[in-house]
């Protein structure tokens, strides 16, 4: 990361409306300083009201002192309850300052915040409602990392992609931005991570997402990643969010794929003990052929009607999503809580 870089004379010309940036910290005392300081860099040239918001996320080193020294205002959890949770906070404090353009970065320092004007482009042109950072979409800057990481990401961002209906090359990447209506409506529940949840969630209330090419340190410098030290457990846990919010936004969906195997091999069994009737003129000794086979399809349309149902909680989840967002936009305010009293010494909480 370029810490000597500062304002263009394109950005020198910008002139937003608030913009905070959102960087959850977990023991990032190594980088956490520089990344700040090229933020406020950023915010200086892009907005006269700019914010940096570090959430500390229970850290146990120097990481607090340094993002406060650095002019980052510091929300502490106290504890530590994941990286979503963490996202989450930062959220709630930019929208209650009245940020217009809400953007998240990793405190690792992987991600260059002399990029984030390229970053936030699609959204204050218009095109988009959130907008994130692509290692993969050009593969002339894809980064180096390790072929079972990049099997990973690619694997992951078929399977949101197939779920979305929207081709996306990097579904895990850290680096993003969002217009203030898209940071209202966000409904995020995942405290282990939040990136392909988020995607999820906009993409199921229409909201524009695009993803923006760039160059990005495909390691860490300093460190494990906590949320992807160990793939496995990374996997895990990330594919239980996916297929929760599959389960919530697309029930019918899922359900009938799980219904399906039953359906087939339901039908497959009572069809095998008809033919067996033609054959041999009778249906023993296959008649647990059929018993079976009518359990499963029994079983199919169980589930099925599980889905059924599960559209309906759908309809009053989305209804309820929407009273919530109403409610977060009268409190809020068109442009936030201007005397919310979050400064370096008071927003530790």
């Amino acid at each position: 990361m370029g810490s000597d870089k500062g304002c263009t004379a394109e950005q020198g010309a910008v002139n937003l409306g608030p913009i905070a940036i959102i960087i959850p910290a977990f023991n990032e005392a190594a980088t956490i300083a520089g990344v700040v300081e090229q933020c406020r860099v950023q915010v200086e040239c892009l907005s006269p009201r700019g914010r940096v918001f570090v959430v500390d996320d229970g850290s146990t080193d120097e990481t607090v002192a340094l993002a406060r020294g650095a002019g980052a205002e510091v929300v502490s959890h106290g504890s530590n309850r994941g990286v979503g949770r963490a996202f989450q906070t930062g959220l709630e404090r930019a929208l209650r300052c009245g940020a217009e353009v809400l953007v998240n970065i990793d405190a690792d320092g992987q991600f260059d915040p002399a990029a984030i004007p390229l970053l936030i482009e699609p959204i204050t042109s218009g095109r988009a409602d959130f907008a994130t950072a692509s290692r993969f979409k050009d593969p002339a800057l894809a980064p180096k990392m390790p072929r079972v990481k990049r099997a990973g990401n690619a694997a992951m961002s078929r399977l949101i992609s197939a779920i979305a209906r929207q081709k996306l090359a990097d579904v895990s990447c850290g680096f993003r931005a969002y217009n203030r209506e898209a940071a209202l409506q966000l409904n995020l529940w995942g405290s282990f991570t939040y990136t392909q949840e988020s995607i999820l969630d906009l993409a199921v209330k229409g909201l524009r997402i695009e993803e923006v090419p760039m160059q990005i340190e495909g390691v860490r410098a300093h460190g494990e990643s906590r949320v992807a030290s160990n793939l496995w457990r990374y996997g895990s846990r990330t594919l239980q969010i996916i297929l929760h919010s599959y389960r919530d936004y697309w029930p019918l969906h899922f359900f009938g794929w799980i219904s399906l195997p039953c359906f087939l091999l339901g039908g497959g069994l009572v069809g095998f003990l008809f033919v067996h009737r033609v054959v041999a003129g009778a249906f023993s000794p296959h008649i647990w052929a059929g018993f079976s086979g009518a359990g499963l399809f029994a079983l199919g349309m169980l589930i099925l009607i599980t889905g059924i149902v599960g559209e309906t909680l759908k309809r009053i989840r989305l209804n309820q999503e929407a009273l919530l967002y109403y409610h977060r936009k009268a409190e809020y305010g068109p442009e936030g809580i201007r005397d919310s009293g979050f400064d370096s010494a008071s927003s530790d909480s």
